[in-house]
């Protein structure tokens, strides 16, 4: 059985809890390096907490001129596209910002290109020697109904990289072509959370949870860093999960 730390809110409170940590992650991160390294995944759950920090609030209390914003995996389209992580947190987030300084993946490139790109930027935006790997200071992750994380799939080779810190896979569903940073580079982020709502995503969070699941989602384990599910109310009654901050 895995064992998570989590905490259980109401949907809107789970986004302002989100976004609180997110602040205080970046703040702490400029006094001890004087910037800090964010990383975003795509799909659904991301949307609210893009919404909220794009207010004047917000803004203001995210330290946005240092703080660099890169993704986690991106679908092979154009950043215009609707499919386009990069695309939503533009639309959403980004144009609101008054100061960003952004790290995309390059979705309208071949597949291996744009890999090879951001891998590329990882070296540069992290100043890295050979073999190293960045240090994010946050990685915000959701999770599918297959337990897939980022772009990495159940079965695929792309969950077993540990050569490279970008590599690509093909999705069950269109747009099949995606980039993702590897597990490797996830785990080595200083703190990562989960976003993850909704009724419908209790059977893979109860497999994850209650078994030894060894799905993509359940080797998401920081190995100097903190991990932390955030979950709605919804989604803790219908995995079966006490109401505590710790499943044991």
């Amino acid at each position: 059985m895995n064992t998570f730390a989590y905490e259980v809110h109401h949907p809107e409170l789970l986004t302002l809890r989100a976004a609180a940590l997110l602040a205080s992650i970046t703040t702490m991160a400029m006094g001890a390096r004087n910037v800090a390294h964010v990383a975003f995944s795509g799909g659904a759950t991301p949307r609210a907490l893009f919404k909220l920090l794009a207010t004047s609030e917000w803004q203001s209390r995210i330290p946005w001129a240092r703080t660099h914003i890169w993704w986690v995996d991106e679908r092979c389209v154009p950043p215009g596209d609707p499919e386009s992580n990069f695309g939503m947190a533009q639309a959403l987030l980004l144009r609101h910002l008054p100061v960003m300084i952004t790290h995309r993946i390059r979705g309208e490139e071949h597949p291996w290109q744009a890999a090879y790109l951001y891998e590329r930027e990882l070296v540069t935006g992290f100043n890295l020697w050979a073999g190293a790997l960045p240090r994010f200071d946050l990685i915000f992750l959701g999770v599918g109904p297959d337990g897939h994380i980022a772009s990495l799939f159940p079965g695929s080779a792309a969950v077993a990289e540990q050569k490279h810190r970008v590599t690509v896979d093909n999705a069950p569903a269109p747009p099949h072509a995606r980039v993702s940073l590897t597990l490797p580079v996830i785990n080595h982020a200083r703190n990562i959370i989960f976003m993850a709502t909704g009724a419908n995503k209790g059977p893979i969070i109860k497999q994850l949870f209650y078994t030894d699941s060894d799905l993509p989602a359940a080797r998401v384990r920081p190995t100097h860093g903190h991990l932390l599910w955030l979950l709605d109310e919804a989604l803790q009654k219908a995995a079966s999960l006490p109401l505590l901050h710790q499943c044991q």
